[in-house]
């Protein structure tokens, strides 16, 4: 996959660090993975409680 420059502008804004430092530290990538597991579970939970209020 070729790496844009949209790409890199959208990680220095959710993570705070380039492509490049991403792919030099595995520390780096274990914690903007972590990070995007969380955001994710959340979103998760919140549709589910909005499916849950619709259904009512």
């Amino acid at each position: 996959m070729k790496y844009t420059a949209d790409m890199e502008k959208a990680m220095q804004g959710s993570h705070h660090m380039g492509y490049a430092d991403y792919c030099r530290k595995l520390e780096n990538r274990l914690r903007v993975e972590r990070k995007r597991q969380e955001e994710y579970n959340k979103c998760k939970h919140i549709v589910a409680d909005l499916d849950s209020n619709i259904h009512r």
